[in-house]
């Protein structure tokens, strides 16, 4: 008998997990994960907390949102605030002179500020290698 028990349990844990759900997005399907921010409202970025800088870009862009940067958070790296970047596959430290506010979602749009700059700026490791593999 204890091992019909131990089947219920799990066919029903399956079932919790399993995709499938009406919930569910056509690309949550395809891709077989959750999409989180579906879920955590603090994950969407506030738009009024947007910085100018980053509005600025946004609409260069021609994106409607943030785009990508929805991804981006401050992070910490060894105990100082930081933000990672992908691209460089590292962490960037913010300057100390930089105040961090309480809130979060300044602070996320602080760290996408600070990557975008960071990465469009000649001292991005990108500008090095582009410099010595570009093929034109």
């Amino acid at each position: 008998m204890a091992k019909k028990n131990k089947k219920k349990i799990k066919n029903k844990k399956e079932k919790k997990t399993k995709l499938g759900t009406s919930k569910e997005t056509t690309r949550e399907k395809m891709i077989g994960q959750h999409i989180g921010y579906r879920y955590d409202v603090n994950m969407l970025p506030d738009y009024k907390k947007i910085t100018p800088f980053l509005k600025k870009y946004v609409e260069a862009m021609g994106w409607d949102d943030l785009n990508w940067l929805e991804d981006v958070h401050m992070g910490y790296e060894e105990g100082k605030p930081a933000v990672f970047d992908r691209n460089a596959n590292g962490w960037v430290t913010i300057p100390k002179k930089i105040k961090l506010p309480n809130n979060q979602q300044d602070r996320d749009m602080i760290a996408r500020e600070l990557l975008v700059k960071f990465q469009m700026s000649p001292n991005h490791p990108l500008v090095d290698l582009k410099k010595a593999y570009l093929k034109f």
